[in-house]
């Protein structure tokens, strides 16, 4: 009875086409895989606590930047605004030379990020698809020189802006951050990846050079890794405040080495500080807003076509 009713199940019903006995099973698996998930109130949940822990400093910050530093010392601090916040805002701007400050590090950061983008992509392009001697060699001491601290470095490169005449000057900041090791690494690893060689070899074939194969088929290809690196490097430079602090003075300074002057004096004011954070976060914040949409399109476009 059994194998007369598994037999007729499979042959189906007249002039139906037959169906396997796990047919079923697999339809069902079929319109799962093809079905968009949606998320259950626990993910959000936890997606939420995240979110408010990540934004709790900033918000924060802006608290404690709109009160006076008397409210902010008393048992119970202050978790919504004060009276105080432009009256702080403007006592930064003046008193720590912000106007100067963020023209610099906008300069620096820029300079940065455009140079490592660009040297980063061309010396990764070819680590990955290029041939020549020591290759291997060459790229071990790339990476060996991400192990050095970089505090080591320190003395010998004060002694070269020094002799240059380039104390409190801005390309003293700039030039030994022209480029990264991590960005090497970073951009060898995704056109390893990324780039096929049979692209390359074809652009050969159809008798483009080396400039041209660079602009028409490495950089295009390199885009979305070249935006994340791009945008991991404007962060890192806005906020570099070791060496900067050492080459440049409270004259010419950055974002961050004239924060440190909010930070003088016998009785600091800390609605003041944080007024003064809140005006180095913002430039960030509002870059990360208009192009964060580009960034992570271009991130998952790599993932795609990767």
């Amino acid at each position: 009875m059994a194998t007369t009713t598994e037999t007729l199940r499979t042959a189906g019903a007249p002039g139906q086409a037959a169906v396997p006995p796990d047919g079923g099973r697999k339809r069902r698996r079929a319109s799962r895989a093809g079905r968009q998930l949606h998320a259950g109130w626990l993910t959000y949940l936890i997606l939420g606590v995240f979110t408010i822990g990540s934004l709790y400093p900033l918000v924060w910050q802006l608290f404690a930047a709109s009160h006076t530093t008397a409210r902010l010392a008393e048992t119970t601090p202050p978790f919504w605004f004060g009276d105080r916040l432009f009256d702080n805002l403007g006592s930064a701007w003046d008193d720590a030379n912000m106007s100067r400050a963020v023209i610099n590090t906008v300069f620096v950061a820029g300079t940065v990020t455009l140079s490592t983008v660009l040297f980063a992509t061309l010396a990764g392009f070819a680590f990955a698809k290029l041939r020549f001697r020591a290759k291997n060699l060459l790229m071990m001491m790339v990476i060996g020189t991400m192990m050095v601290p970089p505090q080591l470095t320190v003395v010998p490169m004060f002694m070269a802006i020094a002799n240059l005449e380039w104390t409190d000057h801005l390309q003293a900041v700039i030039l030994p951050m022209m480029v990264s090791a991590f960005g090497v690494f970073f951009m060898r690893q995704y056109l390893a990846q990324a780039l096929p060689s049979e692209l390359i070899e074809a652009a050969r074939v159809d008798g483009a050079n080396s400039l041209r194969i660079v602009w028409h088929v490495v950089f295009p290809a390199a885009r979305p890794a070249m935006a994340v690196l791009g945008m991991l490097t404007f962060v890192m430079a806005w906020n570099e405040f070791f060496w900067p602090i050492i080459a440049l003075t409270q004259q010419n300074p950055t974002v961050q080495v004239a924060l440190t002057n909010l930070g003088r004096g016998y009785v600091q004011d800390q609605g003041v500080i944080m007024a003064g954070a809140l005006i180095a976060t913002l430039p960030l914040l509002i870059a990360f807003v208009i192009f964060g949409r580009q960034i992570v399109g271009g991130i998952m476009n790599g993932a795609l076509k990767g």
